[in-house]
């Protein structure tokens, strides 16, 4: 690991339409904050709090690092998955040997798919009003 004179390494972690902003510090004080709470608070599930915290699980450092997180935009679930991507970049940046390892694992890559838009004439993307013969 290298040391540098910065004091936090910042990424931005999408997923839908959430943007997590993380901000990674390597102080003593460890930890994981989401919107002025604790992850385990933020995310009331099991299964959230692993989806957010798994590139930290992957890489076996879930205590050694503090990061303050603001997420922002659509739904929990969503907002859990660009953490979980915006912490995989801010890794990166600290260190560039986590990126084979978490490239591996998926972490790295923005998952695109995103709700697709309203059409004219249609109720929703692609559902037709109901039609009738007579």
């Amino acid at each position: 690991m290298k040391k540098t004179k910065d004091p936090y390494f910042a990424s931005i972690g999408r997923r839908k339409s959430s943007v997590a902003r993380v901000y990674l510090f390597n102080q003593e004080k460890k930890g994981i904050i989401v919107n002025e709470k604790d992850y385990k608070k933020y995310f009331p599930t099991k299964d959230l709090q692993k989806k957010a915290v798994f590139p930290l699980e992957t890489m076996k450092c879930l205590d050694r690092f503090y990061f303050s997180i603001k997420v922002k935009g659509g739904g929990i679930s969503s907002q859990a998955e660009a953490i979980a991507h915006g912490i995989s970049r801010a890794l990166v940046k600290f260190n560039s040997d986590f990126k084979k390892r978490l490239r591996k694992a998926g972490s790295l890559t923005r998952d695109p798919r995103t709700r697709e838009r309203k059409k004219f004439g249609l109720k929703r993307a692609r559902r037709a009003p109901q039609w009738r013969k007579r």
